[in-house]
């Protein structure tokens, strides 16, 4: 009974709530009474310029940084612990400090990642000031967070039985074939996993480019991320409304690529135990 009363006040209603909002010219500064606008919110949705900028930034920075998938598998190596625990270790950071502090090592001027770079001849790059630069950047930062997504591939590829492995190597697979055809289905449900856990943190990227760049979406609109411009409307701009429609149309889209992956599993993602 908690659990169901909780659902009701702290996410059923409010999103029912949301959707008649998305219908109305809502807006939480104006003494001008709420009306009901039909679809005039979708409709500018529909024709809106910075919906199609934020959500071709959103797309442009998940093409770099959804395949940075790093796959540890170690059974001999010396010092495997020591270096799983320094990835794994930046995780449990409050990811505020670490964007703050990468604000800082990247900076182009006194940052020691350019002078470094500096050190070896290289001018370094201006990061978070140049368009070319800023998804790098960006990925180079989210960097910081993957040791949750390393621990598990880790386990699953170290799970693996050793003796498919030995069998492979009597038939004559190389190192590549092996990975290919005994480790990657093997795995496919991990992989599976952290790709749908990667692609619903990508429809909410907002916290790093909010705390770089205090939500201007700068350098020139390079990081106006659609989840930072429905920030803009509903609590700069005050346009509940329109949020509202944003809102729905990032759930809806996020429903419907999360139900095409999962529709695509049963082509490339064995289990174990599954029944024909």
């Amino acid at each position: 009974m908690p659990w169901i009363v909780g659902f009701f006040l702290w996410y059923a209603i409010p999103m029912v709530a949301s959707l008649w909002f998305s219908f109305t010219d809502f807006n939480l500064v104006s003494n001008e009474p709420t009306e009901f606008i039909g679809l005039d919110n979708w409709a500018k949705l529909l024709s809106d310029p910075e919906v199609r900028g934020s959500v071709m930034v959103t797309v442009r920075f998940g093409l770099i940084a959804l395949p940075v998938a790093i796959l540890f598998r170690g059974h001999e190596e010396e010092g495997r612990e020591t270096f799983r625990a320094l990835f794994f270790m930046p995780s449990i950071i409050p990811f505020v400090a670490a964007v703050l502090i990468f604000g800082g090592v990247m900076n182009s001027q006194i940052g020691w990642v350019n002078k470094i770079l500096e050190l070896v001849g290289i001018d370094g790059p201006r990061w978070f000031l140049d368009r070319t630069f800023v998804y790098p950047a960006l990925v180079f930062i989210g960097l910081w967070g993957v040791g949750n997504a390393m621990i598990i591939f880790i386990a699953a590829m170290n799970s693996v039985p050793a003796s498919l492995y030995d069998a492979a190597r009597i038939d004559g697979a190389s190192e590549l074939q092996s990975f290919r055809h005994v480790t990657l289905p093997l795995i496919s449900p991990i992989i599976f996993y952290n790709l749908v856990i990667a692609l619903i943190g990508l429809f909410n990227y907002f916290l790093v480019p909010f705390v770089l760049y205090n939500g201007s979406g700068d350098p020139g609109g390079a990081t106006n991320f659609y989840a930072l411009y429905f920030f803009r409307v509903g609590f700069q701009f005050f346009n509940m409304g329109y949020a509202a429609t944003l809102a729905w149309a990032l759930f809806v889209a996020a429903l419907v690529v999360t139900g095409l992956l999962f529709w695509s599993a049963k082509y490339w993602v064995h289990y174990e135990f599954a029944r024909n």
